[in-house]
């Protein structure tokens, strides 16, 4: 049966029994016309609360959700899309029905998995509000905070549970949450939730819920592991995507830029670009938890008011940095991808990428933090010369199209001084006149010297509290545009080993690709691959060694056991062979794949 407000003539449900399992329905959607929130079918006690923060057409997210059948669901949605009133409004149509407050449960009625604790918080100030004339109690249970408040909180009313999934099982298995009164489930940005290998979890967690129930899954894209979580624990699922099934790269309100600098210059372009925009809110993307510290460390030191944020904080730190750059306190964020999804930061008008995202599903999310809700904004990626084709494949495979030039260097950033400080003193002229006193002095000082010289020795003095720009080398941005093809790699090589060898029936055919995807490099930079017993020592051009051990050194979600790290020694001269087994061989190679490999 349909919600109220059916789907339009034009619009069709097609089943589709390969990509998301043998029940699970497709909706192609077409432009639906404005409408409000309760002539689609919101309860009337949400719809009333929508209105009093000026909420008024549903964002494409929450018009399809709303339209849908009332089935499970399997939403495709980006950061910012107003996906959490969306899943509200559904999650209050399961509770409410035709009721304007809900009666005291026994346990929860309702439960929202979220990947971070941010996230979970997020989503439970969003769910308080639009539930507050229901009398409706939203708790979220995280990491990082006391158990004990937890389990006071769950022995008396919850209506509906937010939390991340880890703090989750640790309460279920406490005996403290219970679940069987679950009447609809919300898995908010599944695919992150995969990504940091809560999938275990994810499952103890829904098996612990009423298999009657409903369940939403929510995810910015939907690669082969969400559609079979979603065909495990879902039952005639919905797949919506209010984007038409078309890849959303690059949003219509971002502006993208790629600029390129001479090798080890990312930080003083960073700051030169960060000094043209000394008046907007800004976040700094890192790879690493140590580079956003070590990049937080330049910039306060610089004069930046910055505040940053990592895995590796604790809750409270985390929080009162986010409050920081929301109040206006600060207006820079380094941050980590732990800031790339869910946080609840408007007006935030310039992302800037220090080091360039992993992938291009990364890029779309860090890019999202920007270009909110209507208003503009602009992405910038800091690309250093050695890099620029890592960079050019990660902007081909997002279908990213932007342009490349020269970060802006100290000449820039002093004519920038020089026309905000000429625009200030023009505004406060126009504001009326100085006070007396100030006016009296400057009458003293024109009376003896010439007013020219006084006001430019003020001037000078005003743009000298202002920290200067970094020079910088200049380059070729035509370069970026069409690279000239790298030549053969170096005679200088650098040593690196991978710990999967012949034990873990490792071949250099098959740790190629693996290095290549984990370092960022392509073929060329790779010499030759030994495999030993325990590890595989391989070969990568000096000239990209040190981009190349940063890059693999991070935390790869789909093999995370598997580690590259700089080796000493020298290469043997061949790979090892294993000593022959007796009987036939073996069939295939059970271990051929980093992604399955078990320690």
């Amino acid at each position: 049966m349909f919600a109220a407000g059916a789907l339009a003539e034009t619009d069709r449900l097609s089943r589709d029994d390969t990509r998301g399992g043998p029940a699970c329905y497709h909706v192609a959607v077409t432009a639906i016309p404005d409408s409000d929130f309760a002539a689609l079918g919101a309860p009337a006690p949400l719809a009333a609360a929508l209105r009093a923060r000026d909420y008024v057409t549903p964002t494409p997210v929450q018009a399809r959700v709303l339209e849908a059948p009332e089935q499970d669901l399997l939403v495709s949605s980006q950061t910012g899309s107003g996906k959490t009133v969306a899943f509200g409004l559904i999650v209050g149509r399961v509770l409410l029905g035709d009721a304007a407050t809900l009666p005291l449960p026994p346990s929860p009625r309702a439960l929202v998995v979220a990947p971070t604790r941010e996230l979970a918080a997020q989503v439970q100030r969003e769910l308080a509000w639009l539930f507050a004339e229901t009398g409706a109690r939203v708790v979220a249970f995280t990491g990082g905070t006391d158990l004990r408040g937890d389990t006071r909180a769950l022995r008396g009313r919850v209506d509906i549970a937010v939390g991340t999934p880890g703090r989750l099982v640790d309460l279920i298995g406490r005996g403290a949450l219970a679940l069987g009164g679950v009447e609809i489930a919300v898995l908010d940005e599944a695919d992150e939730m995969l990504d940091l290998g809560f999938r275990e979890a994810l499952e103890a967690i829904l098996e612990a819920t009423p298999a009657a129930r409903r369940t939403l899954l929510f995810s910015a894209t939907l690669p082969a592991p969400i559609r079979a979580l979603a065909k495990k624990f879902q039952r005639d699922a919905i797949a919506i995507d209010p984007r038409g099934g078309a890849r959303s790269a690059a949003h219509a309100d971002i502006r993208h830029v790629a600029y390129l600098c001479a090798d080890g210059e990312r930080l003083a372009a960073l700051v030169n670009v960060l000094r043209l925009a000394d008046d907007q809110r800004a976040i700094v993307f890192c790879r690493t938890r140590d580079n956003v510290a070590e990049l937080h460390a330049q910039l306060t030191a610089r004069g930046f008011p910055t505040t940053a944020i990592s895995g590796d904080r604790a809750q409270e730190e985390r929080t009162r940095a986010l409050e920081a750059l929301r109040r206006g306190h600060v207006r820079v964020l380094v941050a980590t991808n732990v800031a790339a999804r869910g946080l609840d930061l408007p007006d935030i008008e310039l992302v800037v990428h220090a080091d360039l995202p992993e992938n291009a599903d990364a890029l779309t999310h860090r890019s999202g933090r920007t270009g909110r809700a209507g208003n503009k904004g602009v992405n910038a990626f800091l690309v250093e010369r050695g890099a620029r084709r890592r960079a050019m494949r990660l902007f081909a495979d997002a279908q990213l199209s932007l342009s490349w030039t020269a970060p802006p260097d100290a000449a820039a950033v002093a004519a920038h001084d020089r026309a905000r400080l000429r625009g200030e003193v023009l505004e406060a002229l126009a504001a009326g006149p100085p006070a007396a006193a100030a006016a009296a002095l400057a009458a003293e000082l024109v009376a003896d010297h010439d007013a020219v010289a006084v006001a430019a020795l003020l001037l000078e003095r005003a743009l000298a509290t202002r920290p200067p720009g970094e020079p910088l080398t200049r380059v070729d941005v035509h370069e970026a545009a069409a690279p000239k093809p790298r030549a053969a790699p170096s005679a200088k090589m650098a040593l690196f080993e991978i710990n999967l060898g012949a034990k873990d029936k490792a071949e250099a055919n098959w740790i190629l690709p693996l290095v290549c995807r984990r370092g960022g490099i392509t073929r060329r930079e790779v010499g030759a691959i030994r495999v030993a017993r325990d590890r595989t020592l391989f070969e990568i051009d000096a000239r990209v060694a040190g981009d190349f051990a940063a890059n693999a050194a991070e935390r790869d979600p789909r093999a995370p056991h598997v580690r590259i790290v700089p080796a000493a020694g020298e290469l043997p001269a061949r790979s090892f062979t294993p000593p022959r087994r007796q009987g036939p061989p073996p069939r295939g190679r059970p271990h051929a794949h980093p992604g399955k490999h078990r320690r």
